[in-house]
């Protein structure tokens, strides 16, 4: 059975609500063969990424920045499961034969902010490519108040990750 790892930080209602379609979308019935694990930011750990074939990350934007969660996450992980440093202690490209644990990994993204979710966007981005994971749907970035459009989108992306990591998938 493969294993879709969602791991992320929703202290909101919108945040919630997002968190919530995008699992609804993950156990959609016409998925088979996937075990959805869930994850807080701040309880995740490099076992659990290391267990997945694939991830949703959920995310505020904080001050044009992900949230706190989602960076300690990065931060508690990325060397175990395959990032890469350069010599000046930046985030490598991934490229070498150590960083190839959990590259090509497909995973997806939702960010939640009230005025900018730019930043924080940009943020994660940085760090999965440095670990060699595959962006495998269109970022979900939402601004302002939740509607049912970003709750059909945030269903979408958690069934489009589960699908790609599903033995069914060709």
């Amino acid at each position: 059975m493969a294993t879709l790892l969602v791991v992320h930080h929703s202290p909101t209602r919108g945040v919630t609500a997002l968190t919530d379609a995008v699992l609804d979308g993950a156990h959609d019935d016409a998925i088979a063969g996937v075990d959805v694990v869930v994850r807080p930011a701040l309880e995740a750990t490099a076992d659990d990424v290391l267990g997945a074939d694939g991830y949703v990350l959920g995310t505020t934007a904080n001050f044009g920045y992900m949230s706190g969660a989602l960076k300690h996450f990065f931060d508690s992980t990325f060397l175990r499961v395959g990032g890469a440093l350069s010599d000046d202690g930046s985030a490598g490209d991934g490229s070498s034969d150590e960083a190839a644990t959990t590259r090509g990994r497909p995973w997806g993204l939702y960010v939640h902010g009230r005025y900018d979710t730019e930043g924080a966007v940009r943020a994660v981005r940085s760090i999965v490519g440095a670990l060699g994971w595959r962006q495998s749907a269109e970022v979900l970035s939402v601004l302002g108040d939740v509607g049912e459009e970003h709750l059909a989108a945030a269903y979408e992306l958690g069934g489009t990750i589960a699908a790609l990591v599903s033995p069914d998938h060709t």
